[in-house]
């Protein structure tokens, strides 16, 4: 038997050496760092195969989009924090599961607003962590060996990208609870080999961290770049795009890959230059690039500088990317102007010769938009719905708001190979792009980016990228991508637009349409101009003398707050609080004073005062909508000139209130003199 045994290995050897066998590839950490940065192995089907899941603590009411229930308490639920796999309790310890899955595969990215506790990841069953640190310091950049930009916060969002693979099994738990999180990876496909992460890798592994961390600090130059011939591509300059002209400037007859691109576009009005100006590309015959050209490169509208792995744009205005685009034989790009206006073009192609395989697959990016979109009734707005053999590999999001209120609440829904159920399904649509919390902070990084939030809060136009690189996600046969509409405001309209990237096997489809010149109108906000009620106090603007519970300031749920803002007595409240607060009194003098009040669903009654003096009868801030109040009568005071105080004290709750009750709303107080 052994001597069988022998030979057998043998010939199996000389089956590898003589190429009549493959020999199969093992994925260990330091493979997965090599992927992190490599652009051309999007462009080929995965090999070994995997699928792309997530685990995340999206609201477990949503369980299917024809649910009976009001949308926000099903299908859009949006309590999307504190819900994991289950809870156990290890050594008198209670540790919160986020992640419970079967291998082979491996954990691609760790995403959370608010990162708590200790975090552990077990692998293969092992009853010891192989990583047991906290998870602040992990999603932070913060642990030796998983330096920052492999992971860090940005933009109040917190990623780790550092690739944990595992053999069998992986479980990662914290030990405190009430966070928001989402956890991508990969499953092999069985008898894929994969060699566990182990924590005493980190210091082998030291030279090809800090390597890799390097090029995503430095994504333009840090992509792997080709060496060796080029196809022969002339360089374009001073083209010249009449209105209604379409111009094919680039056509190449060969096997290979377009691997660079490079476009300034100058026009009277270059802002819509960049959404008029429509770049298509036809690979070995099929259309698969349809889009403006300011959307394909992530900045829309107008320029927003920022750079990341596969694309980005300079501040003097260069566009360029970086994705590979192979063909077996032809590959065109021409460039169409349906805007009114003359456009001029420079444009740089880099392509290199390119073994096509049958794992090589097209490359495709194409856009939608739609306008003055209601932000009632809540739904899922469609991102990409294709078909056929491909991976998906990114996105640039882009919305035009008319109001300050949080526009993103929505979740991500991806739905792999025919699913009922979304494999993906997030917690907002900030967190999808890797930040959170609605911030209008903007920020850079290989992977993902904010180069443009206009604000104050979230008014005007913002303009978000995510690249799938580690965790893209294959499908064998379709993939639905929608991303829920949930904006605080709810009698808004929006202007969503969506380029997503993918790549596929010859002859996919997909929904898009060609576009027209109607789908191409560019909707330019002005500049915010505050809201402010002639004579208000603004709350927010008071001295707090003294509080209990948490007070917040906020842009105001409804239209009309002065100052756009009002002050909350929030988190903690509870009845027989009082909150002071401070304010200025030019002149002695008697006064009436009027108050705008919040009213919520979950508020509770107050009794205000005026220099210890009860102000009328005490005030009910229960309403089942959120709403601000007409302005309230709350009686006449002698007031000293200087410093006076208002204050609230919660006496009672309305018996229709939600918990937690005790909270309330002050938009403003304005003084009426009397004679």
């Amino acid at each position: 038997m052994r001597a069988q045994g022998v030979s057998g290995l043998a010939l199996l050897a000389a089956l590898f050496s003589s190429g009549c066998i493959a020999p199969q590839r093992v994925v260990t950490t330091r493979s997965l760092l090599a992927e992190m940065t490599d652009l051309r192995r999007l462009a080929e089907y995965p090999d070994p195969d995997f699928r792309c899941s997530q685990s995340s603590s999206y609201d477990r009411r949503s369980v299917a989009p024809t649910q009976p229930e009001p949308p926000e308490e099903g299908w859009f639920a949006n309590a999307d924090f504190n819900h994991y796999i289950r809870v156990e309790e290890h050594d008198g310890r209670r540790e919160y599961v986020m992640l419970d899955v079967d291998g082979p595969g491996a954990v691609v990215r760790i995403w959370s607003a608010n990162p708590k506790g200790m975090l552990r990841v077990y692998l293969d069953h092992s009853p010891t962590p192989v990583l047991a640190v906290p998870m602040q310091d992990l999603l932070g950049g913060q642990v030796p060996g998983i330096p920052s930009p492999i992971a860090g916060q940005r933009s109040r969002g917190w990623n780790c990208y550092f690739p944990i693979p595992y053999a069998r099994h992986c479980k990662i738990t914290s030990d405190a609870d009430g966070f928001y999180y989402q956890v991508n990876y990969r499953t092999y496909a069985p008898g894929t080999i994969v060699r566990s992460f182990r924590s005493d890798e980190l210091k082998d592994l030291e030279q090809a961290v800090w390597a890799t961390a390097g090029r995503l600090a430095g994504p333009r130059a840090g992509a792997l770049h080709p060496t060796g011939p080029r196809l022969d591509v002339p360089e374009v300059r001073d083209l010249r795009i009449a209105s209604g002209q379409s111009l094919r400037p680039v056509r190449l007859r060969a096997e290979g890959a377009l691997v660079g691109i490079e476009m300034r576009v100058r026009a009277a009005d270059p802002l819509r230059a960049l959404r008029q100006t429509v770049l298509l590309m036809d690979f070995d015959g099929e259309r698969t690039v349809e889009c403006p050209v300011g959307d394909f490169f992530g900045t829309a509208p107008g320029i927003s500088a920022y750079e990341s792995l596969p694309v980005g744009v300079t501040e003097d205005g260069l566009l360029w990317c970086q994705w590979w685009m192979p063909f077996q034989d032809t590959a065109a790009i021409y460039l169409h102007n349906f805007g009114e206006q003359e456009v001029t073009i420079d444009l740089n192609v880099e392509a290199v010769p390119y073994e096509w395989t049958d794992r090589s697959m097209h490359f495709h990016a194409r856009w939608r938009t739609e306008y003055d979109v209601p932000t009632r009734p809540l739904r899922d707005w469609n991102y990409l719905v294709a078909q056929g053999r491909g991976v998906f590999v990114g996105t640039a999001f882009s919305i035009a708001n008319p109001v300050r209120h949080w526009w993103g609440e929505g979740d991500e829904k991806i739905c792999v190979d025919g699913e009922t159920f979304p494999s993906h399904f997030g917690t907002g649509t900030e967190d999808y792009f890797g930040y959170a919390w609605s911030s209008n902070r903007l920020f850079t990084h290989a992977y993902h980016a904010q180069p443009r939030a206009d604000g104050p809060g979230n008014y005007g136009h913002t303009t978000n990228v995510r690249w799938h690189i580690l965790d893209c996600i294959p499908f064998q046969q379709s993939i639905r991508f929608d991303m829920e509409l949930w904006h605080w405001h709810a009698h808004a309209r929006v202007t969503p637009a969506v380029t997503v990237y993918w790549y596929a096997r010859p002859g996919a489809t997909d929904a898009f349409r060609s576009l027209e010149p109607a789908d191409l109108e560019l909707r330019v906000l002005p500049p915010y101009v505050v809201h402010r009620v002639p004579g208000a106090i603004e709350a927010e603007q008071m001295q707090i003398i003294s509080r209990r519970a948490e007070v917040r300031v906020d842009p105001h749920l409804e239209e009309g707050a002065s100052n756009d803002e009002t002050l909350f007595y929030h988190r903690g409240a509870a009845r027989g609080d009082r909150l002071v607060l401070g304010f200025e009194v030019p002149k002695a003098g008697r006064y009436r004073i009027w108050g705008r009040f919040h009213k919520s669903r979950d508020f509770g009654i107050v009794q205000w005062s005026l220099n210890d003096v009860p102000a009328a009868e005490p005030i009910d801030h229960y309403s089942p909508t959120s709403l601000l109040t007409e302005e309230l009568d709350l009686g006449v005071f002698e007031l000293p000139a200087g410093q006076n105080r208002l204050a609230a004290e919660v006496v009672g709750v309305n018996p229709a209130a939600a918990e937690p009750y005790w909270m309330f709303g002050l938009d403003y107080i304005r003084l009426e003199e009397m004679p």
